[in-house]
């Protein structure tokens, strides 16, 4: 009987949230709920696995890596784009990689349940009620009029701009790819740069896939550039914002707040320099922890893993 690996089930529902009968006579599962921490002792832990089943990029799989696994064959990942999976060594070392479907509205929806938390005050004011604290604190925010820049539209950040409209906030883009004539479409105004959208915009909020052209796109200047009273949220990818310059920027105040779902390490260490800034909002990347969206993941690996055994493998993304 071959042997699979459920990585990074953090709250441990894999085995709840689909229906593994389909494979259980041909393959042994078995679940890891902590995270991968320790890459030195990775290659024996995994040794073992003829599958492996990765929760999106919370363990890496690199040249190295694909190297010492040497009864790994299918590799599959939740979501259809991973970049913490080298594709090119895996295909190399012989190994399949296949992907599934995901929900599309789950990190839309919590950008905005953080952006909210943030104008309002709200997570302060809630440890007030729990503690028995005093009662209204905080003078929040309106979101009616305000500008809201979308930084990257494309399916999320044009769901994002759809709920801004709805807020009757005053809706913007950047994109490389995005034209006036599309944005006009949309009913949204269109930024032909970057630097015009940060220094107008009371709420920017980033939607872009990290790579070559947009790690560290918004670092000092760029944060430089935005109003005392404006916001940064990001619910893509950490390292598109230089960690050390928004750490800065809010504690000296030069930015109103952020909010973040997202970060360079992940999890993020105990005692890392963005914890415990109170203009901060954060939360340990859920945008996707969704229960519709770990139907789909789980249910589509089971499906992957089964037409991998049958021979025809399914949303192939590697290998074959």
């Amino acid at each position: 009987m071959l042997r699979c690996a459920v990585l990074d089930d953090y709250q441990d529902v894999s085995r709840t949230m689909a229906d593994w009968s389909a494979i259980a006579d041909r393959v042994a599962v078995t679940v890891f709920t902590e995270p991968m921490t320790d890459r030195l002792a990775l290659p024996k832990v995994l040794e073992p696995f003829d599958i492996v089943v990765a929760m999106r990029e919370r363990t890496p799989f690199d040249q190295a890596l694909f190297a010492k696994l040497h009864r790994l064959k299918l590799l599959v990942t939740t979501g259809m784009r991973n970049a913490a999976i080298d594709l090119d060594a895996a295909a190399t070392a012989g190994v399949t990689v296949c992907g599934t479907e995901g929900y599309a509205s789950s990190t839309a929806e919590l950008t905005w349940g953080l952006i909210l938390a943030l104008m309002r005050r709200i997570p302060q004011e809630n440890a007030l009620f729990h503690d028995g604290g005093r009662w209204q604190t905080t003078l929040g925010r309106d979101l009616r009029g305000l500008k809201l820049g979308i930084i990257g539209y494309g399916k999320l950040g044009a769901r994002v701009a759809r709920f801004g409209q709805a807020f009757e906030m005053q809706v913007g883009a950047w994109s490389r790819s995005l034209t006036p004539e599309r944005a006009a479409e949309a009913g949204i105004g269109h930024y032909p740069e970057l630097d015009a959208l940060l220094a107008d915009v009371d709420v920017a909020s980033i939607h872009l896939v990290l790579n070559d052209d947009t790690r560290n796109l918004i670092g000092a200047r760029e944060l430089g550039l935005m109003k005392p009273s404006a916001v940064l949220a990001n619910t893509s990818r950490g390292p598109i914002v230089e960690e050390q310059a928004l750490v800065a920027a809010l504690r000296e105040k030069r930015i109103a707040g952020a909010a973040l779902d997202v970060y360079d390490r992940e999890p993020l260490p105990p005692r890392h320099r963005l914890r415990g800034l109170e203009n901060l909002v954060a939360t340990p990347h859920l945008g996707y922890v969704t229960e519709n969206t770990y139907r789909i993941f789980y249910g589509q690996a089971v499906e992957d893993i089964a037409a991998w055994l049958d021979g025809a493998p399914v949303r192939v993304l590697a290998g074959a």
